[in-house]
């Protein structure tokens, strides 16, 4: 493998550690349920996403919580052009995770918080092996000071070590992310998964603009070859977008959120049991839609 070939899948596997890994802070969603479609540009293929997600917090003691959640993530890939393998097998990838988190107040404003997320990510066509379970964790300092009044401009600051399997990366990798409130009406967030600047119009009715990364790394069961002999292991799509979204607050914790975007980076890739690209489902950038209703708190 060259050089280049090494830096490339390096990169890709620091990509997959962004749109693998969620923030301590999301598991403030108490509920989540959401559909996400991409159309394939010049073609009849479609990419759905369908999500459900539950967190319930126990508090052990005072401003000490144990979180434990569990989310599904079903992809339907429509697959309508000729493939030089059997595209029935890649139909359906099913992603469920368990979500443990725990997290505790060290000071007035600083919180510890630990997450681990055991993952099944499969085509699920067979029983379930040892090639379809993942491990995804992290441990994460928050400084959190947007509910504090007499903080002239209110924020909130993750640091962070992450680790992820699907990665093959034997080492945590850090995670940053910085969100602020400037007055009433604006708002702004820089990280990964997901940055935006919001205004509010009023209690009920917000916009964003956002740039975010999304995507999955799952195994396929019932490995296919291509038509030059290559053998398909494992499947992962990738996401950079960018866009305008829209969230309305129904009730005191219900919002419903809708996201219409276009892709900056699309890739949609068939690797070996290497994890080296063998066959390109789609690079070509295209329109992107995602909303849903989300209970937080």
């Amino acid at each position: 493998m060259n050089k280049m070939m090494k830096i490339k899948n390096f990169l890709c596997l620091l990509f997959l550690v962004a749109i693998t890994n969620v923030s301590f802070a999301q598991l403030t969603d108490l509920a989540r349920l959401e559909y996400s479609f991409i159309p394939k540009t010049k073609s009849e293929d479609q990419y759905m996403r369908l999500r459900a997600l539950v967190n319930y917090p126990i508090e052990l003691k005072e401003d000490t919580y144990f979180i434990i959640g569990a989310e599904y993530n079903r992809v339907i890939l429509n697959l309508e052009d000729d493939y030089p393998f059997d595209a029935s097998l890649l139909e359906t990838i099913n992603i469920i995770d368990l979500n443990l988190g725990y997290t505790f107040k060290t000071s007035e404003m600083w919180r510890l918080g630990f997450k681990i997320n055991p993952r099944i990510a499969s085509t699920l066509t067979q029983s379930i092996t040892a090639d379809d379970l993942f491990l995804n964790g992290g441990v994460f300092v928050i400084n959190d000071r947007s509910e504090d009044e007499s903080a002239k401009r209110p924020y909130r600051l993750i640091l962070g070590l992450t680790y992820n399997t699907t990665t093959g990366l034997p080492f945590p990798l850090p995670f940053v992310s910085y969100s602020r409130t400037i007055n009433e009406n604006w708002s702004f967030a820089i990280g990964i998964p997901k940055s935006n600047v919001k205004y509010f119009f009023d209690e009920k009715h917000t916009i964003q603009a956002f740039a975010s990364v999304d995507g999955y790394f799952a195994h396929v069961q019932e490995p296919t070859m291509t038509d030059d002999g290559k053998s398909v292991d494992h499947i992962s799509l990738s996401v950079v977008v960018g866009g305008f979204g829209y969230e309305y607050k129904l009730s005191k914790y219900l919002y419903a959120y809708s996201y219409l975007g276009y892709t900056a980076r699309l890739d949609n890739v068939l690797r070996d049991n290497d994890r080296n690209d063998v066959f390109s489902l789609d690079n070509l950038n295209a329109f992107y839609l995602r909303t849903g209703l989300k209970l937080k708190i």
